[in-house]
Formats: C-alpha cells, structure tokens, sequence
C-alpha cells in the first residue's frame, strides 16, 4: 500500500496575503480521498522524532535557538514565515514524516510526504520558508541505522536545493542532484554533486531531454540503493516564483519518467511535495495529485 505522512499541524496558519499557499496540505489530501487515488488508510500520522536524528544534520546551536525562540531578527526573517514554537513543531513533525516514509518506501517500494522539500535549510540556517531539511535528516538516518549505503537525491523543484548541497558537500555516501532555473533564487548558488541549470521558459520536450539522458546514467554511475525525489511542481509556466514553461502535462510526464526509472532500477524512492506557487490553487492541486496518482499507478 501506499503510505503518505500527513498531520493537521502541516496546515499552518500564517497572516493574510502571505505569499506561501498553505492551504495546499489540507486540500491535497482532501482531493486525493474525494478522487478514490487514497482512502484514510494510504495516511500515517508522524509525530515528534528523537533530536538525534536532526542533529545528524543541524548544528545544535542553531537548534536550540529554533526550539528557544532565539533566533537573532535577521535570520528569522530569510526564513519568511513569522516564528513561532508551533512552526518548529511542525517542521519537526514534516522531518519525521520522512523518516517514517523513508521506512514505508523500503518496504513498497515508493512512500511519500504531503509536505516536505525544505531543500533551502542549511546545516546551521534556515531560508525560504524551510527551517529543517527533511530528505538530507531522512537520508542521514537511513544511513546511519544502516538500512541504505549510498543514497542518491533528485531534486527538481524550480529552485536549486542550495541547502542540501551545503549539508552533503563533503559526504561521498549521499550524492546531490539539482536540476533548476538558471536565473531563479537563490540567486547565490552552492555546488550540488551535479547541478543543471535551466534557462526561462524551459519547455516540456527540453526539460524531459535533458532528464531522461541524465537521470538513468547516474543512477548507472552512482549506484545508490535508495533514492529522495523532491517533486516540486513550481516548474510549471503558471508559476510566480518560477520561471520555467513547462506545462501540467509535462511536469505529469516529469514525474512519470523519475518513478518509473525506479521501478525499473527496483530503487526504492521517498516523495517530498516541494514548492508550487501558482496563482489558482486548482493548478497546485493538479500538479501534485498527479504524483500521487502516477505512484498508485506505476507501483501498486
């Protein structure tokens, strides 16, 4: 069965006309149930995990001035959500929603996060809008419980997972693979163990070009045993804080390609959603359901 982390505290409440659509972790659940793609038992309810695990990642200082509230204002606001001990909860909570999935997908294959992504959390710092970095806390623990030896993350959100190659720059067991808009934040990029940079308004038979040429032929080279796939769909044309063209349809093909190469390399593969900022919630909705949909179809 698929298994899929979500709990209430990942719809958190921010103030009015804040720019991250946050009403996306309740509706996406809602439309996956309404469609028949999930029934109640596809969910699992994460909760609180051990320090242990985030401090394979996060420095303590920076830690502790999360769960103290003592961040200093500066680093507070490149976070862009206001801070407060129930926003840390939840991130604590996304971060053991992949760790639990991490354990799912072992087991079938493929499991997933309704929330997650957080690639932009650096070891010791957080930035837009990600405090934790869930897959980098979730691949640290896989390998430290020795149930994976190298693992291998696709992150193809609009934007490059700047925190994440920090975190694994110097770790030969995970190896880091961003695909992202050239001219998108961070506009500072860190060095990913491969990185593509896309030009604006990337269509969708480059984008899948470039990929499908790339993505078998690492797995091929690095032969990881286990595989983090950072789906977010703010590669579409639509949306505001990206700047790529692809369309629902290609960014459906995007995923479809990813989780098959799985399948076929019998890699097991844990789904964060990522980013996705188009205007009308109804095409963020689409595109993630789409994943869903395409994991129910190709592994079960």
């Amino acid at each position: 069965m698929l298994k899929i982390a979500y709990h209430n505290i990942y719809k958190h409440p921010l103030p009015e006309g804040h720019r991250f659509p946050m009403i996306k972790y309740e509706l996406l659940p809602e439309q996956l149930m309404y469609e028949g793609t999930c029934t109640l038992n596809n969910f699992f309810e994460p909760n609180i995990p051990e320090d242990s695990h985030i401090l394979r990642v996060h420095t303590e200082g920076y830690y502790q001035h999360l769960k103290n509230q003592t961040l200093d204002a500066r680093a507070a606001r490149k976070i862009g959500f206001p801070l407060s001990a129930e926003l840390v909860k939840r991130e604590v909570i996304i971060a053991d929603g992949t760790i639990k999935a991490s354990k799912f997908a072992l087991k079938h294959g493929i499991a997933m996060n309704i929330a997650g992504g957080t690639h932009h959390a650096y070891s010791n710092r957080g930035e837009a809008f990600c405090l934790l970095n869930d897959q980098a806390i979730g691949a640290r623990y896989l390998l430290h419980e020795r149930l994976a030896s190298k693992v291998l993350i696709v992150d193809l959100d609009v934007h490059q997972g700047n925190g994440t190659a920090e975190i694994f720059q110097n770790d030969a067991k995970v190896f880091t693979f961003s695909m992202h808009g050239r001219g998108n934040y961070p506009f500072k990029k860190e060095r990913s163990d491969l990185d593509i940079a896309l030009e604006n308004n990337t269509d969708d038979t480059t984008y899948l070009s470039i990929l499908k040429r790339t993505l078998p032929k690492l797995i091929e080279t690095e032969n990881p045993d286990f595989i983090y796939y950072l789906c977010g769909v703010d590669v579409v044309a639509s949306d505001k804080l990206g700047k790529l063209g692809l369309t629902i349809e290609g960014c459906k093909a995007r995923d479809r390609f990813v989780l098959q190469t799985c399948k076929k390399y019998n890699l097991p593969v844990m789904c964060s959603m990522g980013g996705g900022y188009s205007p009308d919630i109804k095409i963020i909705i689409e595109a993630h359901a789409n994943t869903f949909r395409l994991a129910q179809e190709i592994f079960f």
